[in-house]
C-alpha cells in the first residue's frame, strides 16, 4: 500500500471524464488500497481516482459512519436540491450550512447546492453489488466524488457571491487557504471537522 501524490487544480486529469473499469483484478484491488491510504493520510472523507492521476471510475469514502469503495458508480438524485445542513434537524442556513472543500482545490470552502438524498449503485472491488440510500453529508460526499469522475469540480457548481469569493481565494491562496498538507490536522471536507468530508470533499471550517 502507498500514499500517492494528489493532483490539484490545473491538472488536466481533473477535467477529463474517467473511464469505466472493464474488469476487477488484483491491480484494481491494489489501487483501491492505495486510495484508502491516500485519503486517510490527507484526513479526507472521500477520494476519486482522478485525484491521484488515474482516469478510472472509482472512489473511496469514509463519512457519516460509512466507509467503502465503489467501482463504476451510478448515482440517482432523489431529493430536493439545496445546500446541505450540518445538522439535519435544523434549517440549512447560516452556520448550519455544510461548506464543501476539496483536496484538489486549495483554500476554498463553500456551501454547494446538492440533492439532499441519493441512491448509489455500483460494485465493490470484490465484485459485490452496492446499493446505498444516503442523505445529508453522505449524499453530498457521493455527489462530490461522482462529479470528480465526470471531470467536474465543486467550484464549477458555485454561483453569485459564492463563486466570486472562491475565485478570489484561488487568486490569493494566502488569504485563507488550508492546503492538503494541513488538512490532516483538522479542518475540512476532504478532512474531518465536526461532520467531516474528504476527497476531495470537506465539511470546511466554521466561520
Amino acid at each position: 500500500m502507498a500514499v500517492l501524490p494528489l493532483r490539484t487544480l490545473g491538472d488536466p486529469v481533473l477535467r477529463t471524464p474517467a473511464q469505466e473499469v472493464p474488469a476487477l483484478d488484483a491491480r484494481i484491488v491494489q489501487l483501491v488500497e492505495d486510495m484508502y491510504q491516500t485519503m486517510d493520510a490527507a484526513g479526507g472523507i472521500g477520494l476519486a481516482a482522478p485525484q491521484i492521476g488515474v482516469g478510472l471510475r472509482i472512489f473511496t469514502f469514509d463519512a457519516a459512519g460509512s466507509r467503502g469503495a465503489v467501482i463504476n458508480p451510478e448515482l440517482s438524485l432523489t431529493g430536493p436540491i439545496g445546500p446541505t445542513p450540518r445538522e439535519p434537524s435544523r434549517p440549512a442556513e447560516g452556520e448550519n450550512l455544510l461548506r464543501e472543500g476539496c483536496l484538489s482545490v486549495d483554500g476554498v470552502y463553500s456551501p454547494v447546492d446538492r440533492s439532499q438524498t441519493v441512491v448509489l449503485t455500483g460494485t465493490t472491488p470484490e465484485g459485490a453489488a452496492v446499493h446505498v440510500e444516503a442523505a445529508g453529508l453522505l449524499a453530498a460526499c457521493f455527489q462530490h466524488e461522482v462529479d470528480h469522475l465526470d471531470g467536474r469540480l465543486f467550484i464549477d457548481r458555485l454561483t453569485g457571491e459564492d463563486r466570486r469569493h472562491a475565485m478570489r481565494a484561488l487568486r490569493e491562496p494566502s488569504a485563507g487557504g488550508t492546503g492538503p498538507q494541513r488538512r490532516a490536522a483538522g479542518a475540512g471536507p476532504e478532512s474531518r471537522p465536526d461532520a467531516g468530508s474528504g476527497s476531495s470533499f470537506f465539511a470546511g471550517p466554521r466561520t
